[in-house]
């Protein structure tokens, strides 16, 4: 009996090899996007999740609010850790990392630059999974000047793994001896770094500073611990410990302090929600974000969702082709059931094939996946057998549910009236199917909207007047290595030919630098007139350099000693500072952790607020000091060759230090680089709703062929009357349009609610335009004409006497 089956549905099947082409390409894509979205959601959600205690690891943060400024920070005080696990015995052990930018490393007679370098504590191996090739995790970070390096770090220094005990130079300086190897850390990783250096080198680490927030903190839990019950115990724990200070410091115990509307404390976030969910100050890496993950699952279900629908519609659009087939089944004894049976099957092989070809497409798109999506995912043989049991149950489920209906549908058919040529009612009685077509544009209609908005998002934030000019502008990074020959660097650069100004700063609205303080108006600390700002050091060319612009007082000056202790403040510092007019007012800053030493500085101008952190937040209050800053060297330039001009920049280094290497990027391209998760999410976007359409435009398609299989005779017998082809091509059209237009109008709102949340997420945003939802409406009707023109026009020219010559 199977057999039988199975030798039925291949001779069906193949006879139709058009309606069977169509099904399985619809089914195939709507599956290979299903999967390779999934590929993407299983990688995001797998972050940290390599540690085997991942479910014990928790961060911990400091939330401040001071000075009518609020922030989350993903740093803590040195002391803080030491301190929790002495308090809690619910803390198993605590790691610090300390990160104080990269270092020169050298290899032979060459310095290379190395950026993923961190301090750490030695108990770092006790709380991350981190394997030890070479060395004792127990002792590797123990002694001062101490590194641990990755494998592939060994190999690319010593060429080989065997390298415990030799030492590594830095900055040509410092000496650091190596004491362990372990293997990469994985990619799924919300830090990736390629040295451990043993925090015992750097004093401060042990320093009584609670005020002074620098210090990543991780705590491992103890295996029954809850880690909500701890936290709430966080609040006691500061007032004892970081109480004293804050006396000493504001003269406030900690209640009042909290009763005039401030906070400083701390709380735990889960290792394994850092990379989708945090988005604090001093971030070790740049993360992801949840909404992506959860916008791309909706959209697989969603497309997947489509092929199905699809699969039942273009099936049902066979159904008068094989109704007397059904009518003489049943006259010749089968059973509604051995129909049923013989209809899922085809239905399952259909599937099945979808299946296979769709593994082979998602392999086969992959590449362009990841360039896409920014991602490294790979098919291996091992995710194919993993993927095994999920595909076969898809292929049953999926095969007996988008074949159910043409199924019972079919074999419903009474065999005295298919016999007489009477079928089941046309296009217009098919409510189910009706409903599914508008469901598919709904989707299509919502993906291509949501698609608009994210560009139109992203071209707003390209085009928005940041405050400062980000266009050619030439950085060159880690100008510090040049030691005192800088300031030489920065003296021939600006007498290159097309240069228009240069400043030299670490401190760039694209380059990611922080660092917080706070600033007093009196040199009594009094809490309410107390401002907590980002404060960055830059040189006197910084503001004509990069554009920005003075509203009130002027620039520095390097022909004012008195600048020496100058302040410019940006307008939001200046409104929290309540000053009627903050020129050449003071403001006190503490030069020791208990503020015993306060420092004055004046301020000589006020900066008209412009973008120095993502659009996704407002501008907070900064304050530049007129201090050296080597960091690096932004070069404004009008060169009308720009490839030209950097060989010039990097002789010029070359001649200063030929064994540095150099670093450069252009300020434009690193604000770029701030919105990649959102270029990303819109190019895949682009990507998927394109499918969606194709995948929804094969359905109509079917439709299309269905409407005109069951209005054949009329169709010849209005074209005998005089019915031309564009009467014939509206009336078959038009019955669809409107089915679209009923998709229009419930999608709009739907898509517009689901956009508004998201842009919201910016700070700055523009509102969903009048014109992205004409335009896809305009669209999707546009698409549905001329997927069905197709089968209508076919229809509208065939000739009516083959079609009423049985008659």
């Amino acid at each position: 009996m199977i057999k039988n089956y199975l030798k039925t549905a291949f001779r069906g099947l193949w006879k139709n090899k058009g309606f069977t082409a169509i099904n399985v390409l619809g089914l195939a894509l709507g599956l290979a996007t299903c999967l390779l979205i999934v590929f993407y959601v299983f990688d995001e959600l797998s972050y940290d999740r390599y540690n085997v205690k991942a479910d014990r690891i928790f961060r911990v943060n400091n939330d401040i609010k001071f000075g009518g400024n609020q922030n989350s920070y993903a740093v803590t005080p040195a002391p803080a850790a030491v301190a929790l696990k002495a308090d809690f015995p619910e803390i198993e052990q605590v790691v610090r990392f300390r990160r104080r930018g990269g270092n020169q490393v050298k290899k032979g007679n060459q310095n290379i630059q190395e950026n993923l370098m961190i301090y750490a504590d030695p108990s770092l191996f006790s709380v991350f999974t981190f394997p030890m090739i070479k060395g004792d995790p127990a002792t590797a970070l123990k002694d001062p000047h101490t590194v641990v390096i990755t494998e592939s770090t060994a190999k690319k220094y010593f060429n080989n793994i065997d390298v415990v005990g030799k030492v590594m130079t830095f900055n040509d300086t410092a000496f650091y001896k190596v004491t362990g190897v372990i293997k990469d850390i994985p990619k799924q990783s919300h830090f990736n770094f390629d040295f451990f250096m043993s925090m015992s080198t750097i004093g401060e680490s042990t320093q009584e500073a609670w005020f002074n927030n620098n210090y990543t903190t991780y705590i491992l839990l103890r295996p029954d611990a809850d880690y909500k019950k701890l936290q709430a115990k966080f609040p006691e724990f500061m007032h004892k410990h970081a109480g004293p200070q804050l006396q000493s410091v504001l003269h406030l115990t900690f209640d009042k302090f909290e009763q005039s509307g401030n906070y400083f404390k701390l709380s735990l976030f889960p290792v394994t929600k850092i990379h989708l969910e945090s988005n604090s100050v001093a971030e070790l890496d740049a993360n992801g974000n949840i909404q992506t993950v959860y916008i791309f699952s909706v959209i697989a279900v969603l497309i997947l969702l489509i092929a199905c629908v699809n699969f039942m519609n273009l099936s049902t659009a066979r159904s008068s082709n094989r109704a007397k087939e059904v009518g003489v089944r049943k006259v010749l004894g089968s059973a509604r059931k051995n129909l049923i049976a013989q209809f899922l099957i085809e239905s399952v092989i259909v599937t099945l094939v979808g299946a296979i070809i769709a593994v082979f497409v998602a392999w086969a798109l992959l590449p362009v996946f990841n360039d896409l999506s920014g991602k490294e995912l790979i098919i291996t043989p091992q995710i194919i057998f993993r993927l095994l049991p999920v595909l076969s149950i898809f292929v049953i489920v999926i095969g007996c549910l988008a074949g159910s209906y043409p199924a019972l549908y079919l074999s419903s058919f009474q065999p005295i009236e298919v016999l007489k040529g009477k079928l089941a009612a046309g296009f217009k009685g098919g409510l189910l199917r009706n409903v599914l077509v508008v469901g598919q544009f709904i989707i299509s209609i919502g993906l291509i909207i949501g698609t608009l908005v994210i560009y139109n998002q992203l071209k707003f934030i390209q085009k928005k007047d940041l405050g400062y000019n980000r266009e050619h502008v030439l950085i060159v990074w880690d100008t510090w290595t040049l030691g005192n020959k800088a300031k030489t660097f920065k003296q021939e650069v600006k007498q290159l030919a097309g240069v228009q100004n240069v400043t030299m700063s670490g401190f760039l609205p694209t380059s990611g630098y922080s660092n917080s303080t706070s600033l007093f108006k009196s040199p009594v600390l009094d809490q309410k007139q107390g401002v907590l700002s980002e404060v960055w050091n830059v040189d006197a060319d910084y503001v004509s350099t990069l554009g920005i612009k003075i509203i009130a007082g002027r620039n520095f000056s390097d022909k004012m000693g008195t600048d020496s202790t100058a302040l410019l403040v940006n307008e939001s510092a200046a409104k929290l500072l309540a000053f009627k007019d903050p020129l050449n007012k003071n403001m006190y800053i503490p030069q020791d952790n208990m503020a015993k030493v306060m420092k004055p500085f004046h301020i000589v101008g006020v900066m008209k607020d412009f973008n120095f952190k993502s659009l996704r937040e407002n501008v907070t209050p900064l304050i530049f000091f007129y201090s050296e800053d080597k960091g690096a060297l932004s070069i404004r330039t009008k060169s009308a060759d720009l490839k030209v001009f950097v060989d010039q920049v990097k002789n010029k280094w070359g001649e200063l230090s030929p064994n540095q290497r150099f670093n450069y990027s252009f300020m434009d391209k690193d604000f770029d680089k701030l919105y990649n998760s959102e270029q990303r999410t819109g190019k895949v976007a682009v990507s998927f709703t394109s499918l969606a359409i194709i995948i929804a435009c094969l359905g109509l398609f079917g439709l299309a062929a269905y409407a005109a299989e069951q209005r054949t005779k009329e169709i010849g017998i209005r074209k005998v009357l005089g019915a031309n082809v564009a009467t014939i091509v509206r009336m078959l059209s038009k019955d669809f349009i409107v089915l679209v237009l009923i998709a229009i109008v419930i999608a709009v709102p739907i898509a517009w609610w689901a956009m508004h949340k998201w842009l919201i997420g910016f700070a700055y945003h523009q509102d969903v335009q009048w014109w992205i939802i004409v335009a896809a409406g305009l669209g999707a009707i546009l698409i549905a004409f001329i997927a069905i023109s197709f089968q209508s026009i076919k229809a509208a020219l065939s000739n009516p006497v083959n079609s009423l010559k049985s008659e």
